[in-house]
């Protein structure tokens, strides 16, 4: 075997992972896209994986660049803007996309969004 050879197994090894891992962490993005209005925690979407919770995230953080759990946040304001736009209750649109409580759902809006759910829902289009 030459050194160009050895170098470039070297980097596809490096690079290019397998690919059941890929198709894995995959899946259990979908698996979030899916059931996010549900209460699913680490443990649901990495048994979604087949794969240790612990080596999960390290996974995903490398192939998304963000954690399963911000991944989870971010879908569930998304359809909570949708929903908001629609003229749904605030408290009504924190219970459909999957939060416990209403002051969580508004901290964590605000957080990511700038503005509180009520403003967003009254803000001219």
């Amino acid at each position: 075997m030459t050194y160009y050879h050895q170098q470039v197994k070297f980097l596809h090894k490096n690079l290019y992972p397998k690919e059941y891992l890929l198709a894995q962490v995959i899946r259990s993005k979908k698996f979030i896209d899916t059931n996010f209005t549900k209460s699913i925690n680490l443990d649901d979407i990495a048994g979604e994986a087949f794969i240790s919770k612990f080596h999960f995230i390290r996974l995903y953080k490398t192939y998304y660049g963000i954690t399963p759990h911000q991944h989870l946040k971010r879908v569930r304001v998304a359809a909570a803007k949708e929903l908001l736009r629609s003229g749904m209750p605030v408290a009504a649109v924190c219970y459909e996309v999957g939060f416990e409580s209403v002051p969580s759902f508004t901290r964590l809006f605000k957080t990511l969004t700038g503005t509180t759910p009520f403003a967003w829902q009254i803000k001219p289009r």
